[in-house]
Formats: structure tokens, sequence, C-alpha cells
């Protein structure tokens, strides 16, 4: 899925960098796909990268939250249901 390291060269750069060259860096992502960690004080905090690759991420995120969520629903299958009169006396109980 991801190209080999040559055609994602970005690189690095510092804050102060990033905020003096913007411009160019949106470019650099927007049109020659690179990636850009933005660091301080030498340790990356940020990246920019290239809207494909955000898209792509989150497709990833929302079938891994759909995972999760049909992994709930199949526990909730095997457990059993617990009364409102239950739920009711126990909130009951844990305010006194």
């Amino acid at each position: 899925m991801y190209k080999s390291a040559d055609e994602h060269e970005g690189g690095h750069v510092s804050v102060s960098e990033a905020r003096e060259t913007f411009a160019d860096i949106v470019n650099r992502v927007a049109y020659r796909n690179e990636r850009v960690l933005v660091t301080r004080r030498g340790k990356p905090i940020a990246a920019i990268i290239p809207m494909e690759q955000v898209e792509f991420l989150e497709r990833a995120e929302d079938e891994y939250d759909l995972r999760m969520a049909d992994e709930a629903l199949k526990e909730l299958e095997h457990t059993p249901a617990i009364h409102w009169e239950q739920v009711e006396a126990e909130l009951d109980r844990r305010r006194a």
C-alpha cells in the first residue's frame, strides 16, 4: 500500500522552518507526494502528509471501529440481560 522510501523523501523541518516555508512544504506534500515531519528540539511532533494518506488512515480507523463494535455486540449476545429494576436498585444503593 505504501510507496517505497525513495518516493516519500519529505524529511524533517523544525517548527520555525515550517512556519517560514509552509507554502513550499504544502506544495511538496501535495504535488510530490512527500511526507514532512515537523520537529521541535529534534523530536518529531507532527507530520504533514498527502490527503490520500489521511483518507487511508481514516478508512483504517473506521474499519477498526466497526470491528470493535462487532466484537462488543457478539460479547453482548452471551451476556445475560439485566432488568431495569436491578439497575435502579444498584444506583439507589450507591447513592445512599
